[in-house]
């Protein structure tokens, strides 16, 4: 491996959306640096694996539910 190539590797703070503090290491910043999160990983989707169905209908069915009536009737 080649020397002096890495970032260096140190604790420093890591502060969830809720508040709560943890320390960590990271090659984030300098030693002591404090690294605040606007997305919680414990509460995520995107880490707990939980999420939310917006809807059911595609983008084409509710268009054409929305809009249908609006079409070119021929004779």
């Amino acid at each position: 491996m080649k020397k002096d190539i890495h970032p260096e590797y140190h604790e420093i703070t890591l502060v969830m959306t809720d508040g709560t503090e943890r320390k960590i290491r990271s090659t984030y910043g300098k030693p002591g640096d404090v690294m605040k999160l606007s997305v919680d990983p414990l509460n995520h989707p995107a880490w707990t694996g939980v999420q939310r169905m917006l809807g059911t209908e595609g983008q084409v069915a509710r268009f054409n539910k929305r809009f249908g009536g609006l079409g070119v009737k021929s004779e």
